[in-house]
């Protein structure tokens, strides 16, 4: 084994994604088109996990594609700044009209890492709130390895409860550089909750951040601001935005964006051809064949699949979480989680045992029926 760690994406370890102990499973995989994977095993399996939900048109995207290989064509990378950086920050600004400016990261951590450090830029404060998963980077992680005096500086913020998250806010007071938070954890967010998030750090002068990793251009084009309403001072875009390639963002209005000239966040790939071209044809073809709205609706098909399933195995604990847009079955316990996921997956189905699973534009009715089939087959002999 040369891959410390068995692979260095950690949520693709074979144990996070099925459990442990069970050689039915597939490790590696050697290509991928719509929302099939052929494994190094030799065999195919129809996926709903989706990158971790980095991929919303389906792998391989014929437009995404070509835009790839036009770039590569072009140099892939160059000492200048590629048109392609202006062009797609210009139509991310027509998607999302509050993003009046934006700065182009490769990952999701990077890119919240940035937003919160112009936020603290921004307001001469240290203290940061934040409720769901952000990234492994130090600043929001309780992991091995990560000073003591840097964990002092966050804290986490419970999700959907309004007088909580009010109080917190308020304790931080002064100190309170940001609040950051991923609109969607197993459900949708309630108006009270955002109200408050928006309310309370106005008041107290922090900066409110969307992680909008997850759910932007999946929940709607403008993710959670468009669908529900309350505007944050920075939205992080990562995962779909590039359809699989290497691309997240930060943007917001353009005084406060401007602060990252009074710090220093740069990185040599960050302009790239490739990513930038892929997020390019992304977001082209997002709007072209209206995506949300495909989403919401196979995965609304999808999650009452799981819900009835759920009402079928009472016994078992289990239950239909998340939104249809990125949805899983939540078990009783971890053995029956790694049961159900190995058993899925020597029947030819990746179906993510914790959260999230994604549906995309590749996935149809016959996709869903025949996930929606695995699952209860097993679900009935575990």
């Amino acid at each position: 084994m040369t891959i410390a760690g068995f692979t260095s994406t950690g949520s693709k370890h074979p144990d996070l994604l099925f459990g442990t102990g069970d050689d039915r499973v597939p490790q590696r995989m050697v290509r991928a088109r719509g929302c099939i994977v052929h494994a190094t095993d030799g065999r195919d399996y129809l996926d709903f996990v989706m990158a971790l939900g980095a991929v919303a048109l389906g792998y391989g995207h014929p437009e995404v594609d070509r835009a790839v290989i036009e770039a590569v064509e072009r140099g892939t990378i160059g000492p200048l700044s590629p048109e392609d950086e202006l062009l797609l920050a210009s139509e991310l600004a027509a998607v999302m009209p509050w993003l009046e400016k934006v700065r182009f990261f490769k990952t999701g951590a990077e890119a919240v890492a940035a937003a919160v450090r112009i936020a603290r830029v921004a307001t001469g404060r240290d203290r940061v709130l934040g409720c769901g998963y952000h990234g492994w980077l130090d600043w929001c992680s309780d992991a091995n390895g990560v000073p003591i005096a840097t964990r002092a500086l966050y804290g986490a913020l419970p999700f959907n409860d309004a007088g909580r998250a009010v109080d917190a806010i308020r304790n931080a007071g002064d100190r309170l550089a940001c609040v950051v938070v991923e609109p969607v954890v197993d459900e949708a967010p309630s108006a009270d909750w955002l109200a408050a998030l928006r309310t309370e750090t106005a008041r107290t002068g922090a900066v409110l951040i969307f992680d909008e990793i997850k759910t932007a251009f999946r929940v709607a084009l403008g993710g959670a601001t468009e669908k529900w309403g309350v505007q944050p001072d920075l939205t992080v875009l990562g995962k779909a935005l590039a359809n699989g390639y290497p691309l997240a963002a930060v943007g917001g209005g353009g005084a406060l964006m401007d602060r990252v000239d009074q710090t220093w966040i740069s990185s040599t790939m960050a302009t790239e051809f490739v990513s930038l071209a892929a997020a390019r044809a992304t977001v082209a073809a997002m709007r072209t064949h209206d995506v949300p709205r495909h989403l919401h609706d196979i995965g609304s098909y999808l999650l009452a699949g799981l819900q009835r399933i759920a009402t079928r195995y009472p016994a078992s604990g289990v239950r239909a979480m998340g939104i249809p847009e990125m949805c899983y079955l939540r078990y009783a316990n971890e053995a029956m989680s790694e049961r159900v996921a190995a058993a899925c997956a020597a029947q030819g189905l990746l179906f993510k045992r914790t959260a999230y699973n994604f549906v995309s534009l590749a996935h149809d009715v016959a996709a869903v029926d025949r996930a929606l089939a695995t699952l209860d087959q097993v679900l009935a002999t575990c």
